[in-house]
Formats: C-alpha cells, sequence, structure tokens
C-alpha cells in the first residue's frame, strides 16, 4: 500500500531534485523511496551503504558467476 507523503523544500532544491530524477528516468518519490529503503537496508545489515550500493548489495545472490562471464560481459559490450 502506498502513502502520499508531503514534503517542504526550498524552491531550487525541489528544481535540482526534478532535474536530477528526469536524468535518472525516474521520478521524485521514487528516488526519495530508494534513500528510504538504503537506509532501511543499512539498518539490517549494521553498514551504511550509499544508495546505488544498497540497491545492488545481494543481487547476484544464488548465481554461478566467475571471470570468465564477466571477460564475455566486456567484450560484448565493448564490441
Amino acid at each position: 500500500m502506498e502513502k502520499k507523503l508531503i514534503l517542504r523544500v526550498d524552491e531550487k532544491l525541489a528544481r535540482k531534485a526534478k532535474a536530477e530524477a528526469r536524468r535518472r528516468g525516474k521520478t521524485v518519490s521514487q528516488m526519495v523511496s530508494g534513500y528510504f529503503r538504503s537506509l532501511d537496508a543499512a539498518g539490517e545489515t549494521g553498514v551504511d551503504l550509499p544508495p546505488i550500493t544498497a540497491a545492488l548489495a545481494g543481487i547476484l545472490k544464488g548465481k554461478s558467476v566467475n571471470e570468465e562471464d564477466y571477460k564475455s560481459h566486456l567484450r560484448e559490450k565493448h564490441r
């Protein structure tokens, strides 16, 4: 269930936040939610991770990835 949350910020900061959200292809709400989720994740692990790192943490859990997979990925990426 989603809940509406009203934030009051300086007009200049609001413009910057909207521009950054557009640059990332997200909404300001998605960015703020991601930030709050990262705070929750940091509390669970006891480690304060930056938001992007926290979002990626555990993404490969249960996957079998080795050095050759990575090299293959780089070859495809830089073709």
